[in-house]
């Protein structure tokens, strides 16, 4: 089970409605060398399809980091602002089968912040380590990515609620636009809608 940061998730859904980013682990392949130089394949199911991203680090959360950044972080630079500030790995005991207790459920936990210094906790709880790992980490680029959708849409609303003189949308999308750039690093994105404008 994965769990999120709820603060404006029901916002964001709302505006992105079917455009809503959703990512699945299909599978994951991990080769670890003893001083944690670490390759990972991981298949990755969006909207229904599935693909194969590769990438390395030192350790999984790296690695897995790596190579969900290639597939999306040129298109969404939020994530490339995005720092690990936490992870921790819990055992519960009480669910263990075997009398060892090493098939117990682990919780990973990933704490990242955004370039404003703000915190966000991501959370997957399964009996493997590392398919928890993993998807914590797509729940991670999840948010982000679909964040960084929403301001954008919320932006370009707001622009022609301005233009059409609809005041009452602008302080709508204002206010939603408030919520929205909790999450995301607005500096990079604001860069990003500029260049596609032209400006």
């Amino acid at each position: 089970m994965t769990v999120s940061p709820p603060d404006n998730l029901d916002l964001i859904r709302r505006v992105l409605g079917a455009n809503l980013l959703e990512l699945g682990l299909g599978h994951l392949s991990v080769d670890e060398q003893p001083d944690g130089e670490t390759r990972v394949k991981v298949g990755v199911i969006e909207g229904g399809k599935a693909y194969d991203v590769e990438g390395q680090g030192v350790g999984l959360v790296h690695a897995v980091y790596n190579a969900l950044l290639d597939r999306f972080a040129i298109e969404y630079q939020s994530l490339k602002s995005i720092e690990l500030a936490g992870f921790t790995v819990d055992a519960d005991v009480e669910t263990k089968k075997d009398k060892a207790g090493v098939d117990a459920v682990g919780k990973v936990t990933l704490d990242v912040t955004n370039s404003e210094g703000r915190r966000f906790t991501f959370s997957d709880s399964s009996r493997s380590v590392s398919a928890s790992v993993a998807r914590a980490v797509l729940a991670v680029v999840q948010y982000f990515v679909n964040a960084e959708r929403a301001f954008i849409l919320l932006h370009k609303a707001r622009r022609d609620a301005v233009e059409r003189g609809r005041h009452d949308l602008v302080a709508r999308f204002t206010a939603e636009l408030a919520e929205v750039v909790e999450s995301t690093s607005y500096a990079e994105v604001i860069e990003s809608i500029k260049k596609d404008a032209g400006v």
